[in-house]
């Protein structure tokens, strides 16, 4: 398996199911270890796997790094500018779905300067540690002020188009309702940037897939049921899970099971017609970032189950489904501390974490 033998290593192996606190959640009894691949990273937020094992990770400050299974980081040449302060920066990495073929990469980032930003996405070319011929293929429209909520999310769907998320820059947050701003969104985009023409909103708003998003930081495809699931912060309370369909309303800031950060009402709604009602949602808030469907050998009792990471709690959890609804939410791995701000399943069933104390964690069986 990959990173079995690197040198920045934090092993802890858990026996059995009666190894007390160490094992939590259903199914959990799978022996397993925990490593830790490296360490002092700056605020790493994303992290994709590489046809060769090797991973890519992003670093909130503006660097792409190659992590090689011998513990090794090499930076990667030709990022564009990055505005870096508090929640912009350097966010996802995704791989096009032909890059074994055609070594294209997707990077979503803050551009602009604190006058005038944007969630931003653009791809290039990972030739020799170089992104080449890097495009900006998607600035979210208008531009805004402040430095909050980004989304910056990303997925390929099996039609070859692309979904990205965008938060509704905290200030903003009315602009989540209105179709002619895209904030508060997810657009899709056909690889080149392009606009699909079966969008659901093809004249008043041609690249909105969903809208009444607040801060979305997990996104991914389900091959399995053929649906996209996507979480999103809440306020104060209210974090929510959603299956993502065309043209719906997710109902942000009109309903919400949350409160400001001040405990004034935002809404004394928690649900209206025409709006969505999520899979779960979280009171208290546990700041959920990465999400990931397990797929694998590793751990077989988990499979079709979701891991995310939560930034307050400081943990994994595992999320076992049954269709819509979730019959258990548990946190798993309590070696991985920290706030886990990414969650992957590599293609050998292991799990890989980050968090933004900088350290990269491997789980195996």
């Amino acid at each position: 398996m990959p990173f079995c033998c690197t040198v920045a290593r934090a092993t802890l192996i858990i026996a059995t199911l009666f190894a007390g606190p160490f094992v939590t959640g259903p199914a959990a009894a799978a022996p397993y270890q925990v490593e830790t691949l490296t360490s002092g990273l700056d605020r790493p937020w994303s992290v994709a796997e590489l046809s060769d094992g090797h991973l890519l990770i992003t670093e909130k400050g503006g660097r792409l790094l190659i992590l090689d299974s011998a513990g090794e980081v090499t930076p990667v040449l030709g990022m564009p500018p990055i505005f870096d302060a508090n929640q912009g920066g350097l966010l996802e990495v995704v791989l096009h779905p032909q890059f074994d073929s055609n070594d294209m990469i997707y990077v979503s980032y803050a551009g602009g300067d604190d006058k005038g930003n944007r969630t931003t996405v653009a791809r290039g070319f990972l030739r020799n540690n170089r992104i080449e011929d890097l495009e900006a293929i998607l600035e979210v429209a208008p531009n805004k002020e402040g430095s909050f909520h980004y989304g910056g999310k990303m997925v390929f769907l099996p039609d070859g188009t692309l979904i990205v998320s965008v938060g509704e820059g905290f200030s903003y947050r009315e602009q989540a309702q209105n179709l002619s701003w895209e904030l508060g969104k997810l657009l899709r985009v056909n690889a080149d940037g392009s606009v699909p023409v079966d969008n659901p909103f093809p004249n008043e708003a041609p690249r909105v897939y969903s809208y009444g998003h607040r801060n979305p930081q997990g996104l991914i495809f389900d091959a399995g049921s053929q649906r996209i699931l996507m979480h999103e912060h809440g306020p104060k309370g209210g974090d929510e899970l959603n299956v993502i369909e065309a043209g719906k309303n997710y109902g942000w800031p009109a309903i919400t099971y949350g409160v400001d950060y001040s405990g004034a009402v935002i809404s004394p709604f928690t649900e209206a017609d025409g709006m969505e009602q999520p899979m779960t949602y979280w009171v208290p808030s546990i700041g959920p970032s990465g999400l990931a469907i397990y797929r694998g050998d590793d751990f077989p009792g988990w499979e079709g189950d979701l891991l995310l990471g939560s930034l307050i709690n400081g943990e994994i959890r595992r999320l076992q489904l049954d269709g819509n609804t979730v019959i258990d939410d548990s946190p798993v791995f309590p070696e991985v501390t920290g706030r886990v701000r990414d969650v992957r399943v590599l293609k050998d069933g292991s799990i890989v974490a980050l968090t933004d104390e900088g350290n990269v964690f491997h789980i195996s069986s």
